[in-house]
């Protein structure tokens, strides 16, 4: 696919920041889409699904890209979190540090993705531990922010969401390697070998 126009250094094509940007509008139309859990302040939300497919779309340089203006969205005032809230209060408050610690996730979970495609349990695992590290971050932040224990943190903000997190991964792996060849070649300009 010819290139119509590279954006600076990175070498990007019109294209691809196209999709990028239609994967940021939908996580920001899913993001606020949240289920408020009655025994934690952080809600089941779609974000991390959004972000799981982003990863097989658009590679891991443009889904941070994408993440980044999302947050940056959402730092300014628009109402793209969960719940439909905004602004720098929803970052520094208690599910701030999950919403930050998805730059972790999506770091780790794009390297299995693109450095070994073809290997679902390889990508599904890189997509666990980002998710851990995610996890880590976040509940750290929380424990923090509301002055509780690691453990009551971790027993709060992360296992009543393992489950559904396990199935998201799991539509991820399943589904990501189809979307992402049906979108690479005649959208994103990627050879065939590059996932």
């Amino acid at each position: 696919m010819e290139k119509t126009e590279d954006f600076g250094k990175m070498g990007l094509t019109t294209a691809q920041m196209t999709v990028a940007a239609l994967m940021t509008a939908v996580m920001c139309i899913l993001g606020p889409m949240a289920l408020p859990l009655p025994v934690s302040p952080v809600p089941i939300s779609l974000t991390n699904l959004v972000l799981y497919f982003m990863i097989y779309i658009l590679g891991t340089k443009l889904s941070l890209i994408s993440l980044g203006i999302y947050l940056l969205l959402g730092a300014v005032g628009l109402p793209v979190f969960s719940g439909f809230a905004g602004g720098l209060g929803k970052l520094a408050g208690p599910t701030g540090g999950y919403l930050l610690g998805f730059v972790f996730m999506t770091m780790i979970s794009g390297f299995a993705v693109e450095r070994f495609p073809g290997r679902p349990v390889i990508c599904g695992a890189g997509m666990i531990l980002g998710t851990a590290v995610c996890y880590l971050f976040g509940t750290v932040w929380l424990a923090g922010q509301m002055s509780l224990s690691f453990p009551a943190a971790l027993g709060i903000g992360v296992i009543p969401y393992l489950p559904g997190d396990a199935v998201k991964i799991i539509l991820a792996v399943v589904l990501g390697p189809g979307i992402r060849r049906a979108v690479s070649r005649p959208v994103m300009g990627w050879r065939k070998t590059h996932f």
